[in-house]
């Protein structure tokens, strides 16, 4: 099923693991080492410029009488929420401007501008999810705990609804999120009752100064426009929330990141960790627009490796990490971002069926595979790379022949 030996699947000795993971550190040190106020010029340059197109947006909408004036409000308006969603609060909360050391622009300071709570979602994203990646029963982002990602997990009836139910998430993401976190606070405060009550009621108190912000604040200040403005509210948070859950979507589920069980992190080392999220991760090609559009997790690959250097560095970054991987014979999972969400728009179908409808084995399936998808292949030679091509093309010529 998943992956339980990392350097038998990557085809790489304990000694390569760590000289990988050598290499990977150096990188980190000269990221750090290099970061000073042209860094710095960016994240405030976003900020400001985040803001001012929201306040253009909002009073678009607001003073706007044509149906073409109120379609750019509105879109403009979603520009700004996903931008503050991903470039800004998510990156800030991972840490990564903590160095300026900036006490509006701090990881244990910022509020983002959605229902979730930033310090509840802090502790099921940095730590559960960064530090657990694609492991089976431990990471919570596995599926969001509603879908069946990987075979590991047993068919149930109710997976029948998986296409069904990731629909309502992709519209509802944000709310997911916020109930997420909860639900890692609640794992981790089980027996402190008092304090996951407390945290129970920050989340209501969030939710209710986000819905009195965009569907009663906003919409009242429009005096006889207010309907327009409370649409556009609505329109815009779904829009945001339907880019956010594709952007993350297509960084964790399609094919080539792999799942993991939990023996993998017994005694992890720090090379290992490194390569479990090379293999756990994807990118989706983009430009600079669709980079910062979706808060340069179009590298998530790089931002799994190094979750608290800054987002404008990662295209700098994937230069190092890809040639890396390319010495190491490493595959380096990426696509289109249509393909991408092609491959986990199909692993979510194809999951919500009882396996035995399904054609692969559970080791060697495009959404899951361990490293005895290779036992007697004559292909698994060399490089997991190199392994994984020729075993692609013998399986391309049985299929032909």
């Amino acid at each position: 099923m998943a992956i339980a030996d990392l350097a038998a699947y990557a085809h790489l000795s304990k000694e390569d693991i760590e000289a990988l993971g050598r290499e990977l550190d150096e990188v980190r040190r000269e990221i750090e080492g290099s970061l000073g106020e042209r860094d710095a010029a960016y994240i405030r340059r976003t900020i400001r410029f985040q803001r001012m197109l929201e306040v253009v947006a909002r009073v678009g909408i607001a003073v706007t009488g044509s149906r073409a004036g109120w379609i750019a409000g509105t879109a403009a308006l979603a520009f700004a929420k996903s931008v503050e969603n991903m470039e800004i609060g998510h990156n800030v909360s991972h840490g990564q401007w903590d160095w300026m050391n900036d006490p509006e622009i701090h990881s244990a300071t910022w509020e983002w501008d959605m229902v979730a709570v930033s310090s509840q979602w802090r502790y099921s994203h940095n730590y559960r999810h960064h530090m657990m990646t694609n492991i089976v029963g431990v990471d919570d982002d596995l599926g969001f705990g509603i879908m069946r990602m990987t075979r590991d997990e047993p068919w149930q009836p109710v997976h029948l609804l998986q296409p069904l139910r990731n629909m309502l998430l992709a519209v509802i993401f944000e709310w997911g999120i916020a109930l997420h976190g909860i639900h890692s606070e609640r794992d981790r405060l089980m027996p402190d009752a008092d304090r996951l009550a407390e945290q129970r009621a920050t989340l209501k108190r969030k939710i209710a100064r986000q819905a009195v912000k965009d569907y009663v604040m906003f919409p009242a200040m429009s005096g006889t426009r207010w309907r327009r403005t409370l649409v556009a509210n609505v329109t815009a948070n779904i829009v945001r929330n339907l880019w956010a859950y594709v952007v993350i979507f297509c960084g964790h589920f399609p094919d080539g990141a792999e799942k993991f069980t939990p023996d993998v992190i017994k005694q992890e080392t720090r090379g290992e960790w490194y390569l479990r999220q090379i293999l756990g991760a994807a990118n989706f090609r983009a430009g600079r627009l669709l980079a910062f559009a979706s808060g340069n997790l179009c590298y998530q690959i790089e931002h799994h490796l190094f979750p608290e250097l800054p987002s404008n560095r990662y295209a700098q970054i994937s230069v190092r990490v890809r040639a890396i991987c390319s010495r190491y014979d490493l595959p380096y999972t990426t696509g289109s971002i249509v393909r991408q969400y092609f491959l986990t728009l199909r692993t979510i179908h194809k999951l919500a069926l009882p396996d035995r409808l399904l054609t692969a084995t559970s080791d060697d399936a495009p959404e899951t595979a361990s490293e005895r998808k290779f036992v007697g292949d004559r292909f698994a030679v060399g490089g997991l790379r190199t392994a994984l091509r020729d075993g692609a093309r013998a399986r391309r010529r049985r299929r032909a022949a």
